[in-house]
């Protein structure tokens, strides 16, 4: 597969904090990569500086097969970048925001219209264009945003959490439509706080932690870690303080995890432990008002990696 970006021993720091430290990796041609970590992993210093507008202090980025150093202003003409926050005018109609975005990336005039309403058209706000961004919704704001970003027909497109704090509706309309895009050949970078939304969209996963990078691949391939493990979540009235240490002590339990009103407990398949499981609760005196299974995910796989959850 054709490398878009291939980014080589990044560093980064501010003041005595290193926000990146020797992160390596590539993103291939028409696939979308899921940026995963937690609060203060370096995510958005790494956006920041494939976006541009950070530099790094040392390491290299390689865009489209162009050193990113020497021909930044090459390869911005190639880029679409979606904000953490919404970067539109609110007095503007929303056909003059993309119209002025597009315009600055060097859509030429007569391509312009055609192209502003194609964006338009693609998130599904074209019937809005002669409106005010200051009417929208959040929901239609984040697709505004998204209609700048791509007028221009970027080869890879890079979004830092587009979905905060929007209906699900505009959410499922802005995942889909990344979907498309990825099929219809721009290359992609995503970065976002809801676990969901990678498993549905993320051809391959980067994880970071404190600037480095802990895990790449697949959702399989990450999944994988986990094949041999079941998760069973116990809705119990209250629990006791030494439970977890108890319920540790069962051969097979892996990790035990309180919950409100409930124990999420992750067991190994070559242990037979269900039934000593729930032996231990019925001599303990809980009452088990209802039991859940699943197989191990992409949040287990990321708490037992950085030790904390997505969204703490």
């Amino acid at each position: 597969m054709k490398k878009i970006l291939e980014v080589r021993h990044i560093e980064k720091s501010y003041h005595d904090n290193k926000a990146i430290d020797d992160l390596s990796f590539c993103v291939y041609e028409g696939e979308i990569l899921g940026l995963l970590g937690p609060n203060g992993a370096g995510k958005s210093t790494m956006i920041g500086i494939l976006s541009t507008l950070l530099k790094s202090d040392g390491g290299n980025i390689d865009m489209f097969g162009l050193s990113l150093a020497s021909n930044i202003q090459q390869i911005k003409s190639q880029l679409g970048i979606v904000p953490q926050e919404i970067a539109i005018y609110e007095d503007v109609s929303a056909y003059r925001n993309v119209a002025f975005f597009a315009s600055l990336y060097g859509v030429k005039k007569k391509e312009l219209k055609e192209q502003v309403l194609k964006a338009l058209s693609f998130v599904g706000l074209l019937d809005k264009k002669d409106e005010l961004p200051k009417t929208f919704s959040g929901g239609m704001k984040r697709r505004l945003n998204i209609a700048c970003a791509i007028a221009h027909q970027p080869q890879l497109l890079i979004l830092d959490e587009p979905t905060v704090g929007i209906d699900p509706q505009s959410r499922n309309h802005i995942l889909s439509s990344l979907k498309i895009l990825r099929d219809q050949g721009t290359t992609i970078i995503y970065t976002t706080h809801y676990m969901e939304e990678v498993e549905e969209i993320a051809d391959r996963i980067v994880i970071m932690d404190k600037g480095v990078k802990i895990a790449e691949g697949t959702l399989k391939e990450l999944l994988d870690i986990y094949k041999d493990t079941l998760i069973y979540t116990f809705f119990v009235e209250k629990t006791q303080e030494d439970i977890v240490e108890k319920l540790l002590s069962i051969k097979g339990v892996q990790q035990v995890e309180i919950q409100k009103n409930s124990l999420k407990i992750t067991v190994s398949k070559k242990w037979d432990v269900l039934d000593k499981i729930i032996l231990f609760f019925v001599e303990e005196g809980y009452h088990i008002q209802k039991m859940e299974t699943e197989e191990g995910n992409l949040e287990m796989v990321f708490l037992t990696l950085t030790g904390k959850k997505l969204r703490d």
